[in-house]
């Protein structure tokens, strides 16, 4: 019960903190295209840098198994949400059928997921988030790419390779390995700049909100369907499977938190990239951002 209450309070903190950002959108203090850049500063630099700071630990042997363990579980985890979207979702024409499979299989473990896990089990949470955030990296730009442009495309791996958070993991790994600590004067504005992720990501998710269309969101019966699949069926399956396995509460906690998170916003950004249905990407985006408010803390209670 101490998880929920610690979930369910850091999940109300991130709530105000979206509703500021919701408010400044309103009064036209942050437009869209100062809304972008700010993701972009998110992704790129303040994300990154507080998952190469998770890794700013004296190596012990028992955290390196369990980042194996996260990483195999988290491979597990994927493999339930692709088939379960291959069942629901199957391929059909249109433009929306490929953002509800994309959707579907992907959270918004790095946006969200990152400032909650943060919250909840601190820095070691994020070390094993890490492990999540890897997967879902490789399979976003090769499996996801595949799904939004309708054909497979292995080229883009190498783009994936290259990516802000995984060359974070992959530094911050090699200096835990090696036992390789920061300095204290550079440790510092570091950590400064991370503290920064979670009212950042949650006032751009605000800005992101203003946007919708509430009433036509309330009205599309799909996307109520699709925040079952996305923030419950596939949690409870996890939770379901997790209960089998002797995992860890930290590594355990950490990935059922990853799955259980709302969309991923690189839904939008792959839709309009791939001249997929963008603004059903960006309903969904929303509802089941809103909605996971709700459904974080009370699975949080099975755990």
């Amino acid at each position: 019960m101490d998880l929920a209450n610690i979930t369910f309070g850091q999940i109300l903190t991130m709530l105000i903190i979206m509703i500021f950002g919701f408010g400044c959108a309103k009064v036209k203090m942050i437009d869209e295209k100062m809304n972008k850049k700010l993701s972009n500063f998110l992704l790129m630099l303040v994300n990154p840098l507080v998952i190469f700071m998770s890794y700013q630990r004296d190596f012990e042997r028992d955290l390196l198994n369990g980042l194996f363990i996260a990483i195999g579980l988290a491979t597990l985890l994927f493999s339930i949400s692709l088939a379960i979207a291959h069942l629901r979702f199957p391929d059909r024409k249109g433009l929306s059928r490929a953002v509800e499979r994309y959707s579907a299989v992907y959270s918004n473990s790095g946006f969200i997921g990152i400032p909650l896990v943060l919250g909840i089990f601190g820095p070691l949470g994020v070390f094993y988030l890490t492990a999540q955030l890897t997967v879902s990296n490789l399979l976003m730009w090769t499996h996801g790419v595949a799904v939004m442009q309708g054909k497979a495309d292995m080229t883009l791996l190498k783009k994936a390779l290259l990516s802000p958070p995984l060359i974070a993991t992959i530094i911050g790994f090699i200096c835990f390995l090696v036992g390789i600590r920061l300095p204290i004067a550079m440790a510092r504005p570091i950590e400064m700049i991370g503290s920064m992720n979670t009212p950042l990501a949650m006032i751009v998710a605000g800005v992101s909100i203003s946007k919708a269309n509430f009433g036509k969101i309330v009205r599309n019966k799909n996307i109520y369907h699709l925040c079952l699949i996305r923030l419950v069926v596939i949690p409870l399956m996890v939770i379901g499977v997790f209960s089998f396995l002797n995992v860890p509460v930290t590594i355990a906690g950490t990935l059922i938190i990853a799955v259980s998170c709302p969309v991923a916003a690189n839904a939008i950004l792959f839709a309009y990239r791939y001249e997929r249905d963008h603004l059903y990407a960006s309903e969904l985006f929303v509802a089941s951002t809103l909605l996971s408010m709700l459904t974080i803390p009370l699975l949080v209670l099975l755990i």
